[in-house]
C-alpha cells in the first residue's frame, strides 16, 4: 500500500482536507464500480452533516458488509482520492432515471485503483456505521474498527488503557432510546447489563445546557438498562490507571462481569486489574442503503 500523496483535487473548497474516510460498502454493484470504474458516491447532504471539516478525504477505504462472504465485516481495500465533483444521481446512474432520488446531489469521488490492505481491519461486533473519518497514522496501524475512531485525545487515552487491560469495548456506539438516538463514547457489554463510559472534556463543565442534556440522556439510558460512568479530563490524563479503569471494573463486576459470548462472564479484581486475553463479541447488524443516508 502506497503512502498518502499530496496531488489530490477537490470540489473547489480550500478548507483543510481529511486524511482517510472509511465508508460503508454494502452491495456488489457499488464495489464493482469502485473496482472497475474507480469512483464512489456519497450524498452531499450526508457529507455536509457528518464530515464537515474532514471533507474531502485524501484516501477512501471501504467497510464491507455481509454480502461480501469471506471479506465481510472488515475494511479490506483503500484507494487514493484523485478528484471529487458534485453531480446528480441520474448522471451517476443513468440506467435508473426513475429513482426517487434521481435529482439528488452526490459527491462523485474518483480514485486510483483499489489497493488491498496488508491485513483486514475487522469489526468485532459487526458494527453499524456509515462513515469513520480518521488519520493516516491510525488507519495504517489499526487492527480493528475501534482503533480507527478519531474523536478526541481523551477518548484515545482511555481506549489505549482499555485495550491494555483487554476490556472489549465499542467506541462511538449508537443506542436508540424511544425517539432519541444517543452516541456513546464507549459501550461495554456485561452479563446482566450494559456500561456506557463517557469522557467529559474540560469545556463540558462550563456548558450548563450540555450538562442538562446529558442528565436527560443518562436518565434515558438508565431506563433502558445502561449504567453510565463519566470521567473528566483531569481524571483521564492523570488517574486513568489508578481511578478510571478500577471504577469501570467495579461497575462491570456489579453487572455480572464482562460478557464472553456464552462462556463464564469475566470478572475483575480492581486492585489487581491484569486480564488474560482480548475478548471478541458479535451481534447481528442492520443493513444500509446508500441512498437513505
Amino acid at each position: 500500500m502506497t503512502s498518502m500523496g499530496d496531488d489530490t483535487q477537490d470540489d473547489g473548497d480550500s478548507a483543510p482536507r481529511g486524511e482517510v474516510l472509511v465508508a460503508i460498502m454494502n452491495n456488489l454493484l457499488d464495489f464493482n464500480i469502485a473496482q472497475d470504474q474507480q469512483w464512489y458516491r456519497i450524498p452531499v447532504r450526508s457529507a455536509r452533516k457528518r464530515l464537515k471539516e474532514r471533507w474531502p478525504p485524501r484516501w477512501l477505504a471501504f467497510y464491507q458488509t455481509k454480502v461480501f462472504g469471506a471479506e465481510r465485516w472488515a475494511v479490506n481495500y483503500c484507494a487514493p482520492v484523485l478528484h471529487t465533483r458534485v453531480v446528480a444521481r441520474r448522471e451517476l446512474l443513468p440506467e435508473d432515471p426513475s429513482h426517487p432520488r434521481a435529482d439528488e446531489l452526490y459527491h462523485k469521488i474518483e480514485t486510483g485503483p483499489l489497493q488491498r490492505l496488508p491485513r483486514p481491519i475487522v469489526s468485532r461486533r459487526l458494527r453499524r456505521f456509515v462513515f469513520i473519518p480518521t488519520t493516516w497514522e491510525k488507519f495504517i496501524s489499526a487492527v480493528e474498527i475501534n482503533d480507527l475512531f478519531d474523536e478526541s485525545p481523551l477518548e484515545d487515552r482511555l481506549w489505549a488503557e482499555l485495550k491494555k487491560h483487554e476490556i472489549a469495548a465499542e467506541r462511538q456506539f449508537f443506542v436508540q432510546v424511544k425517539a432519541s438516538l444517543y452516541s456513546l463514547d464507549f459501550a461495554v457489554f456485561c452479563a446482566t447489563g450494559q456500561l456506557n463510559v463517557e469522557t467529559d472534556g474540560d469545556t463540558w463543565h462550563a456548558d450548563r445546557a450540555r450538562i442538562a442534556l446529558d442528565n436527560q440522556r443518562d436518565n434515558d439510558l438508565a431506563g433502558a438498562g445502561w449504567s453510565v460512568l463519566r470521567f473528566n479530563g483531569k481524571q483521564i490524563r492523570e488517574q486513568v490507571a489508578e481511578y478510571c479503569i478500577p471504577a469501570a471494573m467495579t461497575t462491570m463486576n456489579r453487572l455480572g462481569g464482562l460478557s464472553t459470548e456464552g462462556l463464564i462472564p469475566r470478572r475483575f479484581d480492581p486492585d489487581h486489574p491484569d486480564a488474560p486475553r482480548q475478548l471478541t463479541l458479535f451481534e447481528s447488524p442492520a443493513e444500509y442503503d446508500v441512498d437513505s443516508w
